[in-house]
């Protein structure tokens, strides 16, 4: 068994192991394995133990191996996104997971259309209101959510969130969690998706709702690059 295998198979099981503390079925959550910076060896290592969803954030290094890699995989963009980069990631990435602005949206929502294509995207919150990340603020968000839910080429199927780096993970996940139920008591929607946890952090989501968790390091080892310290970005 590769390492890769055997890391995977060990994340496997802890996930398993937090739905089952926190009461939740075992299937409700997706790891997305985050492959940035990682050779397509070592996806492929992944795919052919079962791993079907995979997290990339580089466009320019992410196409070589979506092409190179065989049909059947489901490609997660989940890093920062550039105006002049959604024409490029969109055909590739059919889920979104940082939108963090209205204009963004409408953007992307344009090209989509262009494309004939409708992504699913998370909207991506910034509840610590940190410069260092992207993401609505509650109130902005608040604000322009109708406009959004309104996109005719955009599914938002839920929200996503980064948490400080404060030591209190699950402060900030159940606040989006909670922020979630709000609005879609408020406005009447549905965003049943919750993409939140990393490597060292996804029991603690799981535990408090997370439907999708993003784990690279743990899975396919410790990463070298100078933009390697967060996966979800």
């Amino acid at each position: 068994m590769s390492t890769v295998t055997a890391q995977l198979s060990e994340i496997r099981d802890r996930v398993s192991a937090a739905c089952r503390k926190a009461c939740r079925p075992e299937d409700a959550v997706e790891l997305i394995a985050v492959s940035k910076t990682f050779p397509a060896s070592d996806i492929a290592e992944a795919a052919a133990a079962g791993q079907k969803a995979f997290g990339e954030s580089r466009i320019q290094e992410a196409e070589p191996k979506i092409i190179e890699l065989a049909t059947g995989l489901e490609w997660h963009f989940i890093g920062g996104i550039q105006r002049n980069k959604v024409r490029k990631i969109l055909p590739l990435f059919p889920i979104i997971h940082a939108v963090g602005s209205l204009k963004l949206a409408t953007y992307m929502d344009g090209v989509a259309a262009d494309l004939s294509i409708v992504p699913k995207i998370f909207l991506q919150v910034n509840q610590a209101g940190e410069d260092s990340k992207g993401g609505f603020s509650e109130n902005i968000l608040r604000e322009c959510l109708s406009q959004i839910m309104g996109l005719a080429h955009l599914e938002v199927v839920g929200m996503m969130v980064i948490p400080p780096d404060d030591g209190e993970p699950r402060r900030w996940f159940r606040s989006l969690r909670e922020l979630r139920d709000k609005l879609e008591s408020d406005f009447s929607i549905r965003l049943p998706f919750l993409s939140m946890g990393m490597s060292g952090d996804f029991e603690t989501a799981i535990e408090e709702g997370a439907t999708h968790v993003r784990v690279g390091s743990s899975i396919f080892g410790k990463r070298t690059d100078n933009g390697s310290t967060k996966e979800g970005q």
